[in-house]
């Protein structure tokens, strides 16, 4: 059985990072879950903070997420949402879309807002994409790598090189996943 890991807006808001959690997700190394919601609330971000971009561009990313991604949009949690507690109410649907599913993890930057008391109720566990990322290159070096390869050599514009790809994901806060990427740079 695939692991199952539902993705929060903040992974979701960096492109570079969300890029390369769909590539992962497309070669089947995990199963992305997301909502509407979690869409909405990455969208509303970037847009207020990239003024330069068009809503219709991050509709067409959002449209093409759910259209390869198998069986990424969770629907029917709310019906968990009254039930869980977190310190943020605006957290929940996240949780609970995460108990609707059967996820076993949320991958978020927001650790604190998913505390593990509250998680291991359903055998859940927040974690940091940085982490996510490492646990999906011990599991398969090879096919993270190819991933990698295949997505860095996508990129035109601009175009990066091995450097500035890893440069970038650790910009992103994968700094201990770039590092161990360097590593593997010949094969990237």
């Amino acid at each position: 059985m695939k692991f199952v890991a539902i993705l929060d807006a903040n992974v979701l808001y960096p492109a570079p990072l969300r890029d390369l959690l769909m590539h992962l997700a497309l070669r089947d190394l995990y199963a992305a879950r997301w909502t509407e919601r979690i869409h909405e609330e990455w969208i509303r971000n970037v847009l207020r903070n990239r003024p330069d971009l068009k809503p219709e561009q991050l509709q067409r990313t959002r449209e093409l997420m759910n259209k390869h991604v198998r069986g990424c949009l969770v629907t029917g949690y709310e019906a968990f949402e009254p039930f869980v507690k977190l310190p943020d109410e605006d957290d929940r649907h996240v949780l609970a879309a995460a108990i609707a599913c059967g996820a076993q993890a949320i991958v978020t930057f927001n650790l604190k807002d998913f505390p593990a008391e509250e998680l291991d109720k359903y055998g859940i566990e927040a974690i940091p994409p940085d982490v996510f990322v490492q646990n999906q290159f011990d599991l398969n070096p090879a096919l993270v790598c190819q991933v990698i390869k295949r997505h860095r050599e996508s990129l035109r514009k601009p175009p990066k090189s091995i450097a500035d790809y890893l440069d970038t994901l650790e910009a992103c806060g994968l700094v201990v996943s770039a590092e161990i990427l360097r590593g593997y740079a010949e094969n990237l």
